[in-house]
């Protein structure tokens, strides 16, 4: 049976016949005449008969709709009778209100409360702090018992992504600071004719505390990051979960190698960051303030210390420490979706940093008290 639609005006009232099967319906000659009665002022109710009805489609439901929106705007009455439960739920699921979803108020805790609640936040993440170093411990305990579970090649990438991967951008940011430092004690020292001993300050100011630094802030904000998001995004992809089913220590086939390989590799970048800072220096010196290539040269080797060489080599050592366990605790703690890797990433470099500033404050202090 073919789709028909039917429709005339009775004084005031516009009657609608519907049956058959309304699939596809692309009369559009006749459903522009039915719009436009049903528009006109004259017209109080539309009234749709649906009692043979048959199969029906959405180009049902489009004609249904403009018909009940148009009698909603020119206050018509509308009423369809006998139509299949189907059409009228769709049609008044069209038209239903939209609610937004019952948001229970949010009571603002008290000042006390508050202050309850940071303390209780602290507590919880000096333990997870305590409890993931101690496993680190006893990672590296098996380690050198021979009983860890950690793959050699796991441990020999880590070490190539922190190692010579890393030399381009430490040498030129190591660089740079030593030429900074060549130009901003240069302004002070000509007032007193003493630019030769740009050579000493920038030595020593690498050597002890710069190099270290700048090479830690490097590989916070490159390895750290870096250790952060694989290990996160293992969390999303429940990888790790899948190691603790096997029966694998997370700390032995993740965190281990990750941290030894930083550990070691930062004494030795911090080397390289320190000959890059002198270089730094000397290029200043010996190109734009006259100072012969032979005397800088001696200055910097008469300024060399082993006290502040061991200084620096120490503040790498124990960056690489705090880079690494900064890296790894995020990760290993990450949330479960990708906004949780961005999180716990940012929250490694942040954390990283702000624990070498407090740790070279704890070393400088320690080095004037037994004065190094």
């Amino acid at each position: 049976m073919d789709n028909i639609l039917k429709f005339e005006q009775e004084k005031e009232t516009l009657s609608i016949k519907l049956s058959g099967n309304y699939t596809s319906f692309d009369d559009e000659a006749t459903i522009r005449r039915l719009y436009a009665l049903a528009q006109k002022t004259t017209i109080k109710s539309i009234i749709i008969d649906a009692s043979e009805l048959q199969k029906w489609d959405s180009s049902l439901l489009v004609i249904l709709y403009n018909l009940r929106k148009s009698a909603t705007q020119n206050q018509q009455n509308f009423s369809l009778n006998q139509a299949p439960s189907g059409v009228k739920q769709m049609l008044d699921l069209a038209f239903s209100v939209d609610r937004k979803p019952v948001t229970e108020e949010i009571k603002k805790a008290s000042f006390l409360e508050r202050i309850g609640n940071w303390g209780i936040a602290v507590s919880v993440g000096v333990k997870k702090g305590y409890g993931f170093l101690v496993k680190a411990l006893q990672s590296f305990g098996r380690y050198l018992g021979g009983r860890a579970v950690m793959r050699q090649v796991d441990f020999l990438f880590a070490l190539e992504d922190c190692g010579y991967k890393a030399l381009p951008i430490v040498s030129l940011i190591s660089f740079m600071v030593g030429l900074i430092l060549a130009f901003v004690g240069a302004v002070q020292l000509k007032t007193f004719g003493a630019e030769i001993y740009v050579a000493s300050l920038v030595t020593i100011g690498m050597t002890r505390i710069m190099g270290a630094i700048m090479t830690g802030i490097i590989m916070a904000g490159r390895t750290g990051a870096s250790y952060a998001a694989t290990i996160g995004t293992m969390q999303v992809n429940e990888e790790i979960d899948a190691l603790k089913t096997m029966g694998i220590p997370v700390g032995d086939f993740l965190v281990l190698p990750r941290m030894m390989a930083l550990v070691l590799m930062m004494p030795l970048l911090t080397m390289w960051s320190d000959f890059m800072g002198m270089l730094g220096g000397g290029f200043v010196g010996v190109t734009m303030l006259d100072i012969p290539l032979q005397k800088y040269w001696d200055m910097s080797i008469d300024a060399i210390s082993f006290n502040n060489f061991m200084v620096g080599i120490f503040h790498g050592f124990i960056f690489g420490i705090v880079i690494a366990v900064c890296g790894c605790y995020y990760g290993v703690y990450c949330g479960r979706n990708a906004d949780s890797v961005g999180v716990a990433t940012t929250k490694a470099v942040v954390s990283a940093i702000v624990w070498m500033i407090v740790m070279t404050g704890f070393i400088t202090v320690i080095c004037e008290v037994i004065g190094i």
